[in-house]
């Protein structure tokens, strides 16, 4: 790629806020070609991503003017642009030393590529790497794996917490055969009641309930303090109501008016107050119209619904309240 098409892919993965702070510095010329070049941008494959990334963080940390807040700067813009996950696994292999997780090169592979690497090794290397990966992808590893040992997996996720360099070098020694992993040296929190909690959310209901159902009968407090843990669709009646019209304007609407024919009366009202009375009019038609629907759909379209709504909130846009979710005061 030409210099003009890498700053193009920057600027769309900067994201709209500081995409335009960048574009307000430019000239009328500057702003018109790095526009065009933009609108031309197709599909990137993942490797040239890395690179441009890669290159423009190395060009970054060169630059002597930025001084000692280099480092700073680097990743609330990496974060802005990826993500938190992504970000910093494109930092660490520019600067090691600053690896907060274990093996973040599998946040960039895919669910299948990863459950093929790990499905052979022992439960709790399984564990430990699906515990790296972030909740929605590892969600996806999880299903993956034979259905029985998904819940002795979720257990030991669970029951994980403070992890010791030591067992991070003892795994990364385990999976450098199978990837390329980041070293670090400091303790990092991996796991936990909470961790399993969140992948779950991102999981089929069948599968949660099969899940939780085999944790329970090992352990019924484990169980119940992963449920607790949980956000479910009921638990939007708890938050605010900016963060449910930020919601609703990032769901299908299909989807929503599936979710809602098996929401409670408090809940259904809650959410079409949030919306203006013509749209909430129209969304009533369209339950009434739908007739009757299996429960299994219904209960998909809310957790659909409740992912989107984990997305957000890890993202800083929305703020849950309720189990699982963020305390309100």
């Amino acid at each position: 790629m030409t210099k003009l098409q890498k700053a193009a892919v920057l600027m769309l993965l900067f994201g709209e806020r500081a995409a335009a702070a960048v574009l307000k510095n430019l000239s009328p010329v500057e702003v018109q070609n790095l526009g065009a070049a933009m609108y031309a941008i197709g599909d990137v494959d993942q490797a040239s991503l890395e690179d441009v990334v890669e290159e423009f963080l190395v060009g970054l940390s060169g630059e002597t003017g930025l001084g000692h807040g280099a480092p700073v700067y680097i990743r609330s813009v990496m974060t802005e642009a990826l993500g938190e996950d992504k970000a910093q696994s494109i930092i660490s292999r520019i600067n090691p030393s600053s690896a907060e997780r274990p093996i973040e090169i599998l946040d960039w592979m895919d669910a299948r590529s990863i459950a093929e690497l790990i499905i052979d090794e022992h439960p709790q290397i399984i564990a430990l790497v699906i515990a790296c990966l972030e909740y929605g992808l590892a969600a996806e590893v999880l299903t993956m794996l034979p259905e029985g040992v998904q819940p002795d997996i979720v257990r030991r996720i669970a029951e994980l917490n403070t992890i010791q360099p030591e067992a991070l070098r003892d795994l990364e020694q385990v999976m450098q055969r199978k990837f390329k992993a980041s070293s670090t040296t400091r303790a990092s929190q991996i796991g936990g009641v909470k961790a399993a909690a969140r992948i779950m959310n991102f999981t089929k209901t069948a599968t949660e309930q099969r899940i939780l159902r085999d944790v329970r009968k090992d352990d019924k407090d484990l169980m119940m303090a992963i449920q607790e843990n949980m956000f479910i669709f009921d638990n939007l009646v708890k938050s605010d109501d900016r963060s449910l019209q930020t919601l609703l304007r990032n769901v299908d609407n299909d989807q929503l008016v599936l979710a809602l024919k098996g929401a409670d009366e408090v809940l259904r009202d809650k959410l079409l107050g949030c919306m203006s009375t013509r749209a909430a009019a129209n969304l009533r038609d369209e339950m009434e119209a739908m007739g009757p629907v299996r429960l299994t759909d219904v209960q998909e379209a809310q957790k659909g619904i409740v992912a989107t709504a984990r997305r957000l909130s890890d993202e800083g846009t929305i703020v849950l309240a309720g189990r699982g979710g963020e305390q309100m005061v």
